[in-house]
């Protein structure tokens, strides 16, 4: 989208109430109008931050335009998802792109609508749509669903917030109610970094989860500490989150006007929950000038000679392309990347023997979550050394 006139990449996220942005290219001049300091704190350990707010912007994504746009500037490289989601983010965008907009995200097809005539697309909508109600608290959408913990006959109705911006499945705030209760196989793990900072919890599958006459069995729960969740407003009765792992199992349309959110499972619906059989955790952390050999206007078989007969060199030249880095950011304890002896720190050079800036993150984390017992090879640097490691992937949670 453009920000101001200045194209930029923005995640589009139902958990946050304003648009943020946290980083600017080198070449981008952006021009913010009545800007003030402000405190900023957020899902995380540590306290507080210093911010910036400026009104009156206008964002644009494609025909859609907003010349009013609040926008929160926290120009800090410590607070980037760039590195998590592995590729350029600059920031968030969230309640108020969809607050007078009737919005459908499809997970399948890659494709965000925004509908011009609300009353019309309605119409077909309901025809093939589930409804079904939501409740917006400080301007995010919360439903209220059918949690199965401990006995798969017994659901505990718990509220949770629709959040597009979180990758797990199900987060629950076990300080807020105690009928939440952690499955008895959990791991201690780390579960991903809040605008405050590191978040470290317990990850454990529950019987099942229901939401409306959707039901997912054995689906993946996070559990946060307490101190990751002491800024979660407890006043409203939010026992956690719903996140993209179950989102993206639907094709939804977000109506908050109506107060409704319409949903329709598809072909991503049955998916497995898989968690991180490998224990580590790896993020993109920068790029690298890479020179990589082509042939210019090859022929069949490349055969030149000159005038004495000798075969000539062929066409072959070097290019030099960005390519990412990846460095593993955390092990849990006991893993199996813990156990190969893995490290925090190290620099993935190979994945399988192909070369590790040739994977997308995406592509790496499915690898670590795809079969248990796949065999994975590593060839990381550390400290300028190169080491090669072998692990299997277990599922620790069955």
């Amino acid at each position: 989208m453009e920000v101001n006139g200045v194209s930029m990449s923005f995640l589009l996220d139902t958990g946050v109430e304003d648009s943020i942005l946290f980083s600017l290219d080198e070449t981008d001049e952006v021009r913010f109008s009545q800007v003030e300091k402000i405190k900023i704190k957020g899902l995380g350990s540590n306290n507080s931050f210093e911010g910036f707010k400026s009104n009156h912007n206008k964002v644009s994504i494609n025909t859609y335009t907003d010349l009013n746009h609040a926008i929160y500037l926290v120009l800090d490289q410590n607070i980037n998802i760039s590195a998590q989601v592995g590729f350029p983010v600059n920031g968030i965008i969230g309640y108020h792109f969809f607050e007078n907009n009737l919005v459908k995200i499809n997970y399948a097809n890659k494709k965000i609508t925004v509908y011009n005539t609300t009353s019309k697309a309605l119409k077909g909508i309901k025809k093939h749509f589930v409804e079904q109600p939501i409740e917006l608290i400080q301007n995010k959408p919360y439903i209220t669903c059918q949690a199965y913990f401990e006995d798969e006959y017994k659901p505990v109705a718990t509220k949770l917030l629709l959040d597009t911006g979180n990758s797990d499945a199900l987060w629950f705030f076990k300080q807020s109610d105690d009928k939440i209760v952690i499955p008895k196989s959990n791991i201690d793990d780390y579960l991903g970094r809040g605008f405050s900072g590191d978040v470290f919890g317990k990850r454990g599958k529950i019987k099942a989860l229901q939401i409306n006459n959707f039901k997912f069995s054995n689906p993946l729960a996070s559990f946060p500490d307490t101190l990751s969740t002491t800024n979660v407003d407890k006043n409203i009765g939010r026992g956690g989150s719903i996140g993209s792992d179950i989102i993206r199992r639907f094709t939804l349309v977000l109506d908050y006007k109506s107060n409704r959110v319409y949903l329709k499972k598809n072909s991503q619906f049955d998916d497995p929950f898989n968690i991180n059989m490998s224990g580590i955790e790896i993020q993109h952390k920068g790029l690298q000038w890479i020179s990589e050999g082509y042939e210019e206007n090859p022929t069949i078989n490349n055969n030149f000679y000159n005038s004495n007969g000798d075969k000539m060199a062929n066409n072959f030249k070097y290019k030099f392309e960005l390519k990412p880095i990846y460095v593993i950011t955390s092990i849990r304890k006991n893993s199996p990347g813990d156990s190969a002896g893995l490290q925090k720190e190290d620099v993935i050079v190979k994945i399988d023997g192909k070369n590790g800036y040739n994977f997308s993150l995406q592509q790496i984390n499915e690898l670590l979550k795809s079969e248990e017992g796949k065999i994975v090879e590593f060839e990381i640097e550390r400290k300028g050394k190169i080491m090669k490691f072998k692990i299997q992937l277990k599922d620790v949670l069955e």
